[in-house]
């Protein structure tokens, strides 16, 4: 007992709970602790072997181990960390994921016991198990920690485990508190998606049930990848399994210590893993650990807009674990919000990458015939929607294979997205007036008759030369025969050469009108003058028929 002037610290079995016993919240959670350790311990193999049928998983590693002052003293002691003599890395110059010594509560979650023994190279296993039961009642006891003794671990449990094990860690869940529902093969997705290929060290390898987890096991994501940003030359044997990228990957700087790829998928449902219910998003990883999934949901104005549901990839960003600043949250699954340094991160990434990956993606889209972002300002909603229409019809003219037909249809694609909607515009405001004159009971001005007549007649003579006896136009009636020009001149009384007018309008309309009416490809002098005149007769029809309507 300390006398009246000592006195001492005590923790209650309790805090336990709060600390980490009911932190985590999922089994791909918990699974990231025991590889985090594994990682930690400079394991150059860790072992995952689950049985849903008992009900029972094991975590076996070939790190340094344990002797029994290790086990007491630094695995069993909540808030020990390896970085306390400011070490932040291992003896094989891994940066450690650990940080604050709590994580290894992680492993009380999920099942009825867990036994831990461990051993380093030439040395004898020691360890113990920890009973949730009788941790339970201690708690409710509230007995202090030295007065909890863990049970004596059962060496039949790790009978098949220990052969040909020189040191390490094996670790054995009994009874898992919510059953092991997820199949072998989404488990290996999960871990391939999460660690695998996130790891920053090539000789990490993981295995679950003897066999290796690799890149295959996303392989259905790597395939429906069409296009690929590297950032800062990551060096990521994911990226070199692509196999269907559409082109070259493209390479992005930053002005931070932050590298990564972004990639983007054919359609958004290849986000889905298969077999899963998860879905890849850009994950932030720090350490090689994943300590933010999907940070576009820190970026509601963009994570809202059409590309970011192709959008999956990582960033990796060690700076965040580079000084005595903690900040990620308790649970170790996310940053803590509004932290200067991730905030920093966010911005650049947006400002920085994520508007030049939208814009170059939307022009690899397009370029390919596929439909783009319709939020991305580069193009107007109008030129999208031609270049939506145009590539259907063009598929019929397709061979696939780049041939010069191919090239052609690539060089028209310009000029169909300005020639397209410029027609639709031409048949929206002259059928508009046709209409507007029809209603009102407008007659035909002299110079209309004529012009009616005469078109009448050439189509009459075109008919019978080439022995089509179908009828062409719906309405036969004159105004179907009448262009912009003669139909403005019934509607606007002014006199265009005094005041500007929609007849003035229409008579600079027609010839570059005509051009368009048969398919010609308009010079950038046309296109601009065409626009320009066309705003001015859709302001002065809208006039015109609001004033009457």
């Amino acid at each position: 007992m300390p006398n009246d002037n000592q006195f001492t610290f005590e923790i209650s079995l309790s805090v336990l709970n709060h600390l980490g016993r009911n932190l985590y919240r999922s089994f791909i959670t918990v699974l990231g602790e025991a590889l985090s350790n594994s990682w930690d311990a400079d394991a150059e193999n860790v072992w995952i072997y689950i049985d849903r049928e008992s009900n029972n998983f094991v975590i076996k590693d070939d790190g340094i181990g344990m002797d029994a002052n290790d086990f007491q003293n630094k695995f069993l002691k909540i808030g020990y960390t390896k970085r306390k003599d400011g070490n932040i890395k291992s003896d094989k110059l891994r940066p450690y994921i650990g940080r604050k010594g709590i994580g290894k509560l992680a492993l009380l979650s999920c099942a009825e016991t867990i036994s831990v023994i461990s051993k380093k190279e030439m040395g004898e296993y020691v360890g113990g198990t920890i009973n949730n039961k009788g941790l339970d009642k201690a708690i409710i006891d509230d007995l202090k920690p030295d007065q909890y003794l863990l049970d004596v671990y059962q060496i039949k449990n790790f009978k098949k485990y220990i052969e040909d094990h020189k040191k390490g860690t094996i670790i054995y869940f009994n009874n898992i508190k919510e059953s092991i529902h997820n199949t072998i093969p989404y488990l290996r997705k999960l871990i391939a998606l999460y660690f695998r290929f996130s790891l920053v060290d090539n000789s990490f390898k993981i295995f679950l049930n003897n066999n290796p987890i690799t890149i295959q096991d996303i392989k259905d994501l790597s395939d429906a990848t069409e296009f690929l940003w590297n950032i800062n030359n990551l060096s990521d044997p994911y990226i070199d399994s692509f196999l269907n990228l559409l082109s070259e990957p493209i390479n992005l700087g930053n002005n931070l210590k932050m590298n990564g790829f972004i990639a983007s998928v054919s359609k958004p449902r290849y986000l889905k893993i298969t077999g899963t219910e998860e879905k890849a998003g850009i994950d932030l990883f720090v350490n090689g650990r994943l300590r933010e999934k999907n940070i576009l949901k820190h970026m509601p104005d963009f994570s809202t807009r059409h590309v970011a549901s192709y959008l999956y990839g990582q960033i990796h960003y060690n700076e965040l674990d580079s000084d005595e600043n903690d900040r990620f949250t308790s649970s170790r699954e996310a940053i803590t919000p509004g932290d200067p340094k991730f905030e920093k991160l966010l911005k650049i990434f947006k400002d920085e990458l994520l508007e030049k990956i939208s814009n170059q993606w939307d022009e690899l889209r397009l370029d390919r015939g596929k439909d783009g972002d319709d939020e991305n300002p580069r193009k107007t909603l109008k030129e999208r929607r031609a270049h939506s229409l145009y590539n259907l019809s063009a598929k019929e003219y397709s061979t696939g294979h780049d041939s010069r037909v191919d090239n052609w249809i690539k060089e028209l694609n310009p000029d169909a997205e300005y020639n397209i909607p410029s027609y639709v515009d031409c048949f929206l405001s002259e059928n508009l007036i046709r209409k507007f004159i029809e209603e009102e009971v407008v007659e035909l001005t002299p110079e209309a008759q004529d012009e009616s007549n005469r078109c009448k007649d050439i189509e009459a003579s075109n008919k019978d030369k080439r022995n089509v006896s179908i009828d062409i136009r719906r309405e036969g009636g004159d105004l179907s025969y009448l262009s912009m020009d003669y139909l403005a001149n019934m509607v606007d009384k002014k006199d265009p050469i005094k005041d500007a007018c929609l007849a003035r309008d229409a008579k600079e309309y027609k010839p570059i009108r005509d051009a368009l009416a048969h398919t010609a490809l308009l010079t950038d002098v046309a296109k601009r003058k065409l626009t320009s005149v066309y705003e001015n007769i859709k302001g002065r029809i809208k006039t015109l028929l609001l004033s009457n309507d």
